[in-house]
Order: C-alpha cells, then sequence, then structure tokens
C-alpha cells in the first residue's frame, strides 16, 4: 500500500466520522510505527490529506481533523459593500485613472499592440525587466535585472516562491501576525505555518530556527502591524539566514512608501523579494515580480510557469510604458504624500488611543480598549457601515489573538475617512447605540 492509498483510507475514517472534527491524529512516528512503514512516509500521508483539506498541522500541538469548510480569510473573500471600507487597503486618488489612460496611449498603438498581444515567458522582456529593476530600486539598492520574474500579481508572485522552496508538509516561518494571503497559499500548498517571536521592529533573529526551509517576512511597513526593521535589524536578520543557509521571501510590497533598502539586498545569494503594482498604481492595473538570485531561478521561474501564475503580455506592456514614461514613479509620489495625509488625521481622531502606526504607512494596528473584543468591536463597527478587520484574520497557530484590529486607511475619500475614524472613536468609548447609523 503506498502513501495516497493509506491517505485514502484515512480519508474515508474521517468520511464515516470513525476520526471526528477536532479529533487529534497520532504523531507520524507513531503512525509509522502502527502501520511498519517509515517515518517520511507517514509524513507524505499526513501531508496528502493536508493537500485535500481534511487535516490541519499545528506547530507544538499536531494534526487534527479539520472541523469543517472554514470561513474565507477576509483578504481571500470577496469584497463585501460596506458603506467605509477600512478592510482593503488599495490606494486610487481620484486624479490617477486619467493620468494612468494617458499613458496607455502608446500601448494601444497598433505596432505597439501587435507586441502586447504576442504570448511572453516568465522572464518578461529584457526592456521590462530593465525598467522594472530600477521602479523596485530603494535605499541605494537595485535588482539585476536578469534577476526579475514577472507574475500575473503579487499574491501569485508569493505563491510561486513559496511552490518552488518550499515543499508539502514542510515549514515556514513567518511572523506570529502576518498577510491573510500568506496563510491561504500555504494551505493550499500544505505548507506548515511556523509562527516567530516579534518585538516593536518585527521578527525577533533569536526565534528564526535552522528547521526551517524558508522565512517569510514584510520587514518595511509589516501589514498589519506597521512596524518596520532598523538597519541593525535588518543585518542580524540577515546573518541568521546566511549562517543558517535559510531562503527568504521577502514581501515588498509597500516599500515604495519607504526608502531603506530591502533584507534580501544583505543576502543576495539567499533574498527573494516580490512586489507588485497593486499598491503603486491600482489593483485592476497589477503586474507582480519576483527578484530571484541565480542559484534559485530556475526553480522559481519553473513554478511561475507550471503554477499559471505567469504575466500576461499586454499588463507586461503596459506596465512597462508606466514606468518608462515615469507615471508609475509620479504615482507613487502622490501616495507618498496622501498616505502621511490619512496618518495625520489617524492621529488627530484616534487621539488617546493605542494606535500603533508609521507615519508613511497606509494602515494602522489599533489595540482595543480593554473593555473590547475584536470581533464585537467588528460588529459594532460594520452596524454604522464600517468594515475593519479583526486581529484573528493576521494570527497564525493556535495562540490567542491580541484584541485588536486593523485599519487600512486607503480606500475612502478623506473627509468620509475622517468621519469613519470619529464614529470608531465614538463607539471604543462606549458610545455605540445598536442603531445603525452610517457615518
Amino acid at each position: 500500500m503506498d502513501y495516497r492509498e493509506m491517505a485514502d483510507a484515512l480519508a474515508a475514517e474521517i468520511a464515516r466520522g470513525t476520526l471526528r472534527p477536532g479529533e487529534r491524529l497520532p504523531t507520524q512516528r507513531r503512525f509509522a510505527r502502527a502501520h511498519g512503514i517509515a517515518v517520511s512516509t507517514a509524513s507524505r500521508v499526513y501531508a496528502e490529506l493536508a493537500r485535500r483539506g481534511l487535516v490541519v498541522g499545528e506547530v507544538g500541538r499536531g494534526t487534527f481533523v479539520r472541523t469543517g469548510e472554514p470561513p474565507p480569510e477576509i483578504a481571500l473573500a470577496e469584497p463585501r459593500q460596506a458603506r467605509v471600507d477600512l478592510e482593503l487597503n488599495f490606494p486610487v486618488l481620484p486624479e490617477h485613472p486619467a493620468m494612468l489612460a494617458e499613458s496607455l496611449r502608446a500601448t494601444l498603438r497598433p505596432d505597439a499592440m501587435a507586441a502586447a498581444v504576442r504570448p511572453v515567458g516568465t522572464e518578461g522582456t529584457a526592456r521590462a525587466r530593465e525598467v522594472s529593476a530600477g521602479l523596485l530600486a530603494r535605499g541605494g539598492w537595485a535588482p539585476r535585472p536578469d534577476d526579475v520574474l514577472f507574475a500575473g500579481t503579487g499574491r501569485q508572485a508569493i505563491a510561486a516562491v513559496l511552490a518552488a522552496l518550499v515543499p508539502p508538509g514542510e515549514r515556514l516561518g513567518v511572523e506570529a501576525l502576518t498577510y491573510p494571503v500568506v496563510k491561504g497559499i500555504a494551505a493550499r500548498l500544505s505548507i506548515q505555518l511556523v509562527p516567530l517571536a516579534m518585538d516593536d521592529q518585527g521578527v525577533v533573529p533569536d526565534a528564526v530556527s535552522g528547521s526551517l526551509r524558508a522565512l517569510y517576512l514584510q520587514p518595511a511597513l509589516h501589514n498589519p502591524l506597521g512596524v518596520s526593521m532598523s538597519a541593525q535589524r535588518r543585518a542580524a536578520i540577515a546573518d541568521v539566514l546566511r549562517d543558517r543557509e535559510i531562503p527568504l521571501v521577502e514581501d515588498g510590497i509597500y516599500g515604495f512608501l519607504h526608502d531603506d533598502p530591502p533584507v534580501s539586498a544583505l543576502v543576495p545569494e539567499l533574498g527573494v523579494l516580490v512586489d507588485s503594482l497593486s499598491k503603486r498604481l491600482a489593483p485592476g492595473l497589477t503586474l507582480g515580480f519576483a527578484v530571484v538570485p541565480p542559484r534559485l531561478h530556475a526553480r522559481v521561474a519553473a513554478a511561475n510557469r507550471s503554477g499559471g501564475w505567469a504575466a500576461q503580455r499586454f499588463a507586461l506592456e503596459a506596465a512597462r510604458g508606466w514606468i518608462a514614461d515615469g507615471t508609475a514613479a509620479r504615482l507613487q509620489a502622490d501616495k507618498r504624500a496622501d498616505a502621511q495625509a490619512r496618518q495625520a488625521l489617524l492621529a488627530e481622531r484616534l487621539a488617546g488611543f493605542a494606535v500603533h502606526a508609521d507615519p508613511r504607512a497606509y494602515h494602522c494596528w489599533w489595540v482595543l480598549p480593554e473593555h473590547w473584543r475584536a470581533e464585537t468591536f467588528v460588529a459594532a463597527a460594520a452596524r454604522h457601515g464600517i468594515a475593519v478587520t479583526p486581529a484573528a484574520a493576521f494570527a497564525v497557530g493556535a495562540a490567542r489573538a491580541p484584541h485588536a484590529v486593523r485599519l487600512a486607511l486607503a480606500a475612502p475619500p478623506l473627509p468620509v475617512l475622517a468621519a469613519a475614524l470619529g464614529r470608531l472613536a465614538d463607539i471604543a468609548r462606549g458610545a455605540d447605540d445598536s442603531g445603525g447609523d452610517s457615518c
């Protein structure tokens, strides 16, 4: 009996109810001993069950039968139609669509369109790699154009890199509070997430274990906490990665709001930087990037192709035009100023509360007053037409999520944002009348 047949047998027990939702399976070593197989085979059985969505592994606790179809993570769900959206963080300023449309005219010329409708590989074109490398440069660092790969979106770039670097059933280190989409991708790829301790600069270097196959981090304007690593912390993390030869998957999605170089610049042989245009330009006009060192390049490119995550040629050519003619740089500069204006408004409207925010960021982390639970506060805000994200959406593992919420500040017009923040302050003070009045 091979590992798939053994997984089929366990799946049948789960379907019959012999193994009940929430029940813990034996350790892989005990399972191997009971069935007379190698531990490596037992690991493949459990990985296959996880791939089918029948079990979930929790670091330090074991493997459990799933308790049913879980609700979708907020970042994976369809957008909700709240009157005021403080959940999704996609800044699109009123004047930007016209700027993008004007720039796109060159791509729509018949001669340019003839190139844009042709197929393209995951490496894109030489010109696209060149301008993209310039766009991604920051803090005195710039990637080599030949290291740039393209995906349809930033999420797809993350998926391709994780699929290439972390085999099913293996361990990926992440911040204890992390980007929810990474949780979803890891579940689909049967990757075990290991939550790592954090402080006010992000992951603590001592928390990074040599047993990890890779490390996923957001060193600049972390989502949801908004913290950034100092130069000393970036160097310390790089030293640990180098000493233990652990590849880094660095999410640089908010790097355009930040001037420091990425951690990947300090470990060029191990660091993969992922980014996209969804925040820089607009969510509907995006392109994903992965800056991959030569030793990992072929693996990531192959995963990107086989996963169907590579960019389309038209998106690549449109993005190349926006970058080359300076449109992308102008939009980024506008958004830097816009984020700072929204943070100033936040500081005014939520003064006196435990709000943690970087003045450059488009989001903040709000530790709620003691009389509030996060889920209750989210429900109270929803009654007033305001959508916010509870800490549980970002929490990894079995640890209890803090009673906090993330506020995404990018979407509403400034007057609407001001009113929403004022209403949330009233709710937090205990002034929720449950009447459902909108902002």
